[in-house]
């Protein structure tokens, strides 16, 4: 998660209009309390009280034991619409960040220079 956070410029471009959302089925307050101490640009979602309904909503498909996937990632476009899901997010590998830039940058225009 944190190499999310440092390289948010670069992939969301500096942030404009485009929302992405960490779901999980941690507590809410373990989400605000990591949110807080790491300094994350963007959204943490709790599904601990839902049983996994509110990312079956925006998309998102459950495990087994019906725990959202692992690391999920949802990319909100500029239109408010989901724009993409990525259910299993691994932080450690290149290809990740390179599926998330595109789907960041089908929905939002080129930044001009």
């Amino acid at each position: 998660m944190t190499a999310y956070r440092d390289q948010y410029a670069e992939l969301f471009n500096e942030g404009r209009n485009v929302v992405l959302m960490a779901i999980s089925n941690d507590s809410p307050e373990e989400g605000a309390s990591w949110l807080k101490d790491e300094d994350f640009p963007y959204l943490f979602a709790s599904d601990a009280d839902n049983d996994g309904a509110t990312y079956t909503l925006f998309g998102g498909g459950l495990r087994d034991n019906n725990m959202v996937d692992s690391r999920a990632v949802i990319v909100v476009g500029p239109d408010g619409r989901v724009a993409k899901v990525i259910p299993q997010f691994n932080p450690n590998d290149p290809a990740a960040y390179e599926e998330l830039g595109a789907a960041v940058d089908e929905v939002t225009p080129e930044v001009e220079g």
